[in-house]
């Protein structure tokens, strides 16, 4: 059996992640408590009919009723059992104008606690799951649709052996990408948006990625993390990691990062890497 454990923040995303899941055919059971979960999947391995792909979802109420994932991983190990732990979050802000919107009530909110004291104490109650997952997504500027491509290209079957590889750009004005592997700053290279004829351009206009690139430095830093990139990828897999998020900033994150985005993805693809583009903040 494969077995995803998809929990996170309330709001971030679960129920649109388990959909893509059910879509693609995987079982789904919903809010399973984790004092539970070794158990009902041992009982449905032990099933005649017992499903190829099945997905968990949990969330902070689970751990408020006892256990933990740390001994849901050892049960389900000693069961033979191993399962890719998937950890849905959001920015904070995000969250807060996601639940004004829907009028949904967050599942730690009373009447003695307010929405923001509810979120800091389910980031807490899931700090350990947080540090676990096999794989993080984060859902601030995803739309529903994207969420679901992005639950396709990591769990679609006969991909889940190789790892995922993501090289995105973002702008450092907007934050830091929270799941992020590896950071480059190119913020140090000539910026095309003082350039007039550029500026409404992005880096996947062929005119920003030459302007780009017609700079020596810009073309020894692209060597450089190439470089690093082909000794560091092999390593990894090696060491059975599953997700590499590989994030390029510039300052707004429509030129300089969004062209050498492109161009790691295009050379990590010649290398036989197959890797997702993903372009944070080009729109903004």
């Amino acid at each position: 059996m494969e077995l995803i454990i998809v929990t996170g923040r309330s709001g971030a995303g679960k129920s649109v992640a388990v959909d893509a899941l059910e879509d693609m055919g995987w079982y789904c059971v919903d809010n399973l408590p984790i004092s539970m979960a070794a158990y009902a999947i041992g009982e449905t391995l032990r099933s005649r009919r017992a499903p190829e792909r099945m997905a968990v979802v949990t969330d902070c109420r689970s751990q408020a009723m006892g256990g933990s994932f740390d001994q849901m991983r050892r049960s389900l190990t000693e069961l033979g059992v191993p399962f890719r732990l998937c950890y849905l979050d959001c920015d904070e802000d995000k969250l807060l104008n996601r639940y004004k919107e829907t009028r949904r009530k967050h599942p730690l909110q009373d009447e003695h606690t307010g929405l923001s004291e509810a979120i800091a104490q389910e980031t807490e109650i899931l700090s350990q799951a947080r540090a676990m997952a096999d794989y993080y997504i984060d859902t601030t500027d995803l739309s529903r649709r994207q969420l679901q491509d992005r639950i396709r290209e990591i769990f679609l079957p006969g991909k889940q052996s190789s790892l995922l590889i993501t090289c995105m750009s973002f702008g450092f004005k907007h934050g830091l990408p929270p799941e992020a592997d590896f950071v480059l700053d190119v913020r140090c290279l000539p910026n095309p948006f003082y350039i007039e004829a550029l500026r409404p351009l992005t880096g996947l206009d062929k005119p920003v990625y030459d302007y780009v690139f017609q700079n020596s430095q810009a073309v020894q830093l692209r060597q450089k993390l190439l470089d690093l990139l082909d000794f560091l990828i092999p390593l990894y897999i090696r060491e059975g990691k599953a997700q590499l998020t590989i994030a390029i900033g510039c300052t707004g994150g429509h030129h300089r990062s969004v062209a050498f985005a492109q161009a790691v993805s295009e050379h990590l693809r010649e290398k036989g890497f197959p890797n997702t583009v993903y372009h944070r903040d080009k729109e903004r």
